[in-house]
């Protein structure tokens, strides 16, 4: 099956779980949740959606395995489905309608197709690799590479998977703080890399990312020129480093060294 169409029956997927998702927002009762760790939950919506998502996209391709957060790992990593059905529950759960939908196909550890949708708000953005991020069905472009860190707004999350990096994030934040705009932190991280790549946020950090809440979103933001990196300025993998830096072009290098004045290099 050609690519595009490929995409476009993921899309089909992922619409009938944006809708069974708003049927249950804001109309489930105050612990409707079960704790999967500190401070992380799941609902039934998480592990349904999850279940919508992979019925849909297995049977697209033979070979394709799948890695959902709520299921783990099935079949061939090498080729992979990787999908976060509810990228910020907590705020699905709270009524806060910043949570979306986050599905890419991974081949050999590199995003090559990526979907992400914000329900509440019938926002989607698409992308094949090489071919552009497309912003409800139009191209959005390339991000701005003339931007500077004085005039960017930040985008992080806490560190509550990292206890053992919250004293660098702090004092890192106070910096990143007066380094441009401010600093903002909406809880869905596939949502703030996907708003970098529009150029609707201009630099984004953050500790501990998985998989799932980020190979759509960085698909996305390096199709669009963004510079994505490891907290050494290396090439971010999605599977193994523990920090994400990631900015418009002439805003990383500013960012990067900020970052690597508070976090030790060996995270």
């Amino acid at each position: 099956m050609p690519m595009q169409a490929i995409l476009e029956k993921a899309l089909e997927a992922v619409q009938a779980v944006a809708d069974f998702q708003l049927k249950h927002f804001r109309a489930m009762p105050v612990g409707a949740d079960n704790i999967k760790s500190l401070r992380e939950t799941v609902s039934f919506v998480d592990v349904e959606s999850e279940k919508i998502l992979q019925d849909a996209l297995l049977p697209l391709i033979e070979e394709a395995g799948f890695y959902g957060e709520e299921s783990g790992k099935t079949g061939s990593q090498d080729l992979v489905w990787i999908v976060d059905p509810l990228d910020g529950t907590t705020n699905f759960l709270s009524g806060n309608d910043h949570f979306s939908i986050s599905v890419a196909l991974v081949k050999n550890g590199k995003p090559i197709l990526g979907i992400l949708c914000k329900p509440f708000s019938n926002e989607t953005w698409t992308c094949i690799k090489g071919e552009g991020v497309y912003y409800k069905g139009t191209k959005t472009g390339k991000v701005s590479e003339n931007l500077t860190e004085a005039d960017a707004l930040f985008v992080t999350g806490f560190p509550y998977r990292s206890p053992d990096v919250a004293p660098s994030f702090f004092a890192c934040a106070a910096e990143v703080l007066t380094l441009g705009r401010g600093i903002r932190r909406t809880g869905s991280a596939a949502l703030d890399v996907t708003n970098l790549s529009c150029g609707w946020m201009q630099g984004f950090w953050e500790t501990d990312l998985q998989p799932y809440d980020i190979a759509a979103a960085m698909l996305f933001a390096e199709e669009n020129g963004c510079i994505v990196t490891n907290h050494q300025g290396g090439e971010y993998d999605i599977f193994s480093d523990r920090l994400m830096v990631a900015a418009l072009p002439a805003v990383h290098a500013a960012l990067l060294e900020t970052i690597q004045k508070h976090y030790a290099a060996d995270i």
